[in-house]
């Protein structure tokens, strides 16, 4: 049964064909749900555009995959505006899969009620958020088991995950800390606003070279959240004992179906070396130790989380499009409340 609130969302259209395209969704602007027993409505303040939300379009997808004419799965936080579930009230907080949609009604288990009495809401979608700051904590200390003085490099680095976590790597002592990222702006982003202590440029530089000049002993620790060639090039610069943690593999998400795999893995062997890829909610016992460092971290300002912000839920389509094509720096957001 619908309600009086008009509920303005993008639902997927067909299954994209490669790069997803605008012509691969629809806005749509009916009535939302009226909440049964046990559920919630929210309004939607901000939305993630995290990398998963490319795999779910998928028909077959590792996460939760979107319907032809459905709303596309995403992380959100927002304001309960109809409760007749007894854990949350009217007004209060929440996080959760609230999807691309300006209201979500949805039972008020699936919630979880913030406290926004240290960091604004939004900040449960970037340093704290399950597939931001959580995501780069856990690969960090639970996967890269990564320690003082130790050489850290991280793909990405420019972006959601890779920002926090390059900081998280130089707070945890590590050093040096390199990111890699494309074009020159990210790279001066890197160094002057998140500590980078240096920066490779993909697009422009001879990655293998580059980390030779940077780390002649070899990379301790590799974070990948790109896969593809950048990940060969680090292979080609591991010693013995290196661990690479696969976080993900952006450059292979939009042809799912012939993604490449490492030309150069041999290098584990010969070096004795340790790939492992993992997925944050592998590791829920970290999460409330994640939490309170990362927390610390945000209200001492040792830890920033830049943003990136699109505005309307109508920009959704736009905003993955820019996360796809690495048009951002930081958290990429859709704030859908104005």
């Amino acid at each position: 049964m619908g309600s009086n609130r008009s509920n303005p969302r993008i639902v997927l259209a067909r299954r994209p064909q490669g790069r997803p395209q605008p012509s691969d969704f629809t806005f749509l602007d009916d009535g939302a749900l009226a909440p049964e027993d046990g559920q919630v409505v929210v309004v939607v303040d901000h939305l993630g555009i995290d990398a998963f939300i490319r795999t779910t379009l998928e028909e077959e997808s590792f996460h939760q995959g979107a319907q032809i004419g459905g709303v596309i799965p995403a992380l959100g936080v927002g304001q309960v505006v109809e409760s007749r579930f007894d854990g949350l009230a009217v007004g209060d907080w929440v996080f959760g899969p609230l999807c691309s949609q300006t209201f979500a009604t949805m039972p008020g288990f699936m919630m979880r009620r913030l406290d926004t009495s240290v960091v604004p809401p939004r900040a449960w979608l970037g340093a704290l958020g399950l597939t931001t700051g959580l995501t780069a904590y856990v690969g960090l200390t639970e996967v890269g088991h990564v320690s003082a003085g130790q050489s850290v490099v991280v793909s990405a680095a420019a972006g959601a995950v890779g920002s926090v976590a390059g900081q998280i790597a130089r707070l945890l002592g590590a050093s040096p800390v390199i990111g890699i990222a494309g074009g020159p702006e990210k790279c001066h982003f890197l160094i002057d606003e998140l500590g980078y202590d240096a920066a490779i440029d993909y697009r422009n530089d001879d990655m293998e070279a580059r980390l030779r000049e940077l780390l002649p002993d070899g990379v301790d620790v590799f974070f990948d959240n790109v896969g593809g060639d950048v990940l060969d090039a680090v292979l080609m610069n591991i010693h013995r004992g290196s661990r690479i943690v696969i976080c993900g593999a952006i450059s292979q998400y939009d042809d799912m179906k012939n993604v490449r795999g490492p030309r150069n893995y041999l290098k584990l062997a010969e070096r004795q070396a340790v790939m492992e890829g993992f997925a944050v909610f592998h590791f829920e016992h970290a999460y409330a130790a994640a939490e309170a460092q990362l927390t610390q971290w945000l209200d001492h300002g040792d830890l920033v989380m830049p943003e990136h912000v699109e505005t309307g839920i109508e920009s959704f389509p736009r905003a993955l499009d820019i996360l796809m094509s690495g048009g951002h720096r930081g958290k990429l957001l859709v704030k859908v409340a104005h």
